[in-house]
């Protein structure tokens, strides 16, 4: 049900050639994220001066934050080509092997869910990241020799959504390390008003911060609120986006003020309805609820964790005041 989700930060088929059109191509168009971007200029900027690749760098945060899109941006910034692909992309050694070298001298290597990388990949990686070489065992047995091939030197862009689950001896090989956090809202409504000026399509100011307030922090979720609300507006053939045709189509898509759709309706209300706010268990909400336990624990509760509807305790999740509030419902004793 996940990808079905209107406000789910995962990227979906029809995003990606939408954001393909989106994505800024140079730090000075990139809204957000000052801090990383403040520090990746000066190491850019420093890297041309000594006329050297950039170290190695890894993006992580939630998705739909742009990772992808920082890295495209430093293959710009360095006017160098940008080769991609993703951890489960690379199935054996000799899939990374083909891939490094291919690559051009200061190359940016872009993998997306780094994370996902076998092991026996990962010690491939090592030699190439810290030497620019590849040691490469050709025949079997007692024949066997080790080969190792020289490398042109070029920067390794790593993305990943669980940065705990990498590896220390690869998390330790990258240089630069940028952590995204959740956008507000204001550098939402500036997303949502630079997305509108591309696809030549007017917008109210209270209509673009509208979105934002409901996009859960995330330019993905405002970019693809966005291209909803202007189907309502096209078919009602009116030339710009206004206040109250953004509130009247987010609440007929059923994303209300918080960005909370139906399904986090169905669980707070039922922890609520059934359970007089919690405690209660994991598994009693899944069995209530009809999803998958890890399906509410890795995709639905990080945002109502995140915006204090949710706590979780030692004896399970209890809903906080903020829902009863929310859904204007009176606070129990």
């Amino acid at each position: 049900m996940e990808e079905q989700r209107l406000v789910s930060s995962e990227e979906r088929i029809e995003d990606y050639s939408i954001e393909q059109e989106l994505r800024p191509s140079f730090l000075n168009q990139y809204i957000g994220q000052d801090k990383i971007k403040e520090n990746l200029r000066i190491f850019i900027d420093a890297a041309k001066i000594r006329q050297e690749t950039l170290d190695h760098v890894l993006l992580y945060g939630p998705p739909g934050l742009g990772k992808t899109t920082l890295a495209s941006i430093i293959s710009n910034e360095m006017d160098v080509n940008l080769r991609t692909t993703s951890g489960p992309a690379i199935e054996k050694p000799g899939d990374l092997a083909a891939i490094l070298t291919a690559l051009e001298p200061g190359d940016v290597l872009f993998i997306d869910e780094i994370h996902r990388l076998q092991r026996s990949i990962e010690e491939v990686l090592y030699p190439a990241m810290e030497d620019f070489c590849l040691d490469i065992v050709i025949g079997k047995g007692p024949s066997a020799k080790s080969v190792r091939l020289d490398l042109p030197p070029f920067t390794l862009i790593g993305a990943t959504t669980r940065v705990g689950m990498l590896t220390a001896p690869l998390r330790d090989r990258f240089g630069v390390h940028g952590r995204l956090e959740f956008y507000n809202q204001s550098q939402l409504t500036s997303i949502v008003e630079r997305t509108a000026r591309v696809m030549k399509i007017g917008i109210e100011k209270k209509a673009a911060e509208e979105i934002a307030r409901r996009s859960r922090g995330t330019p993905r979720i405002a970019n693809r609120l966005l291209r909803r609300v202007r189907d309502f507006a096209q078919v009602l053939h009116l030339k710009e986006i206004t206040y109250e045709i953004s509130q009247r189509s987010l609440e007929q898509l059923q994303v209300d003020k918080m960005g909370l759709d139906y399904i986090d309706h169905k669980l707070l209300k039922g922890m609520i309805e059934k359970f007089r706010g919690g405690p209660v268990g994991l598994d009693t909400i899944s069995a209530t609820i009809g999803e998958e336990s890890h399906t509410i624990e890795d995709v639905y509760e990080p945002f109502l964790l995140q915006i204090g509807f949710i706590k979780r305790t030692p004896r399970g999740r209890i809903v906080t005041d903020q829902v009863y509030q929310h859904f204007g419902m009176e606070v129990p004793e």
